[in-house]
């Protein structure tokens, strides 16, 4: 049985605020992607704090060895997620990872985040795999906004560019949302907020998601890089107008710390990434999509 979004709010530090006694860690073990987010930098280094960072991948057999270092450096850790660097249903190593997990570790939390493009035909592998919480990045509900922020995605092996693989995606992420959240599976949305693209499609993207089933919305400031490396990152006052809009219909989450692909630690508290997968790499490598 999968802990409830109450529970969640208790236990794990993505859905309810700062918790000291709270950590998590996360699991690098998902390399490649399915869509290009033309904000999206997926790199491996050791110094940027931020989403899509790693300083290595690892295999799911290495994710048990991780956890074993992890949980006798910080016994505070909670939840066991998968945020990447690349999208965790592109291929099979998160749920694979999710199997070990579970096998060795029944009592932690488990967390993934996806794009959602794979979610609602993956969806009863999903639940099989007894995930506790998953968190979907949406970042418009209408094609013509999304292509401003995706660029194409690969879906089946084929490349849909523009407005036809934006509505591809959303269908797949509304359609996957709902099935996931009907199972008992407590789903959290990020947005990305993009002033001069998203911000006023913000509470139609939370009436939406919500009146699928997610529980909890969380809007994350745009860093910007990549394609929209000219945009203006929003400022205090538009991300809390943002979060006070999207606070009609659904939940808000004002905490995100931002976190690398290859976190661990209480967010804001303690941070053993370091430790935990030796980073030492100074160069930048790309990730391709695809």
């Amino acid at each position: 049985m999968s802990n409830t979004y109450e529970d969640l709010q208790h236990s794990h530090p993505c859905f309810g605020g700062h918790k000291k006694n709270a950590g998590r860690i996360h699991l690098p073990v998902s390399p490649g992607c399915n869509i290009a987010c033309r904000f999206c930098d997926r790199v491996i280094n050791d110094t940027e704090e931020r989403p899509g960072v790693t300083s290595k991948v690892i295999t799911p057999e290495e994710s048990l060895e991780v956890l074993d270092k992890a949980l006798a450096l910080c016994p505070e850790i909670t939840v066991a997620g998968i945020a990447g660097p690349g999208d965790t249903l592109a291929s099979d190593y998160a749920l694979e990872t999710f199997r070990l997990v579970k096998e060795k570790y029944p009592s932690l939390i488990q967390c993934m985040s996806t794009n959602g493009l794979l979610l609602y035909e993956k969806a009863e592998e999903i639940i099989d795999v007894g995930i506790d919480s998953l968190t979907v990045t949406v970042n418009a509900v209408e094609p013509e906004i999304e292509a401003q922020l995706n660029k194409y995605i690969i879906f089946h092996g084929k490349r849909y560019e523009g407005v036809e693989g934006a509505r591809i995606l959303i269908e797949n992420q509304l359609k996957g949302i709902r099935k996931i959240a009907d199972a008992g599976i407590t789903v959290k949305v990020n947005t990305v907020l993009v002033p001069e693209i998203n911000a006023s499609h913000i509470p139609e993207i939370a009436r939406q998601v919500k009146e699928a089933g997610a529980k909890i919305y969380n809007i994350i400031p745009l860093i910007p890089q990549a394609e929209l490396k000219d945009c203006q990152a929003p400022v205090c006052a538009e991300i809390d107008r943002a979060r006070t809009e999207a606070s009609e219909y659904i939940d808000v989450f004002r905490h995100c710390q931002h976190c690398r692909a290859d976190a661990a630690g209480v967010p804001g508290e303690s941070e053993y990434g370091d430790k935990i997968y030796q980073r030492r790499i100074v160069g930048k490598e790309t990730f391709s999509h695809g």
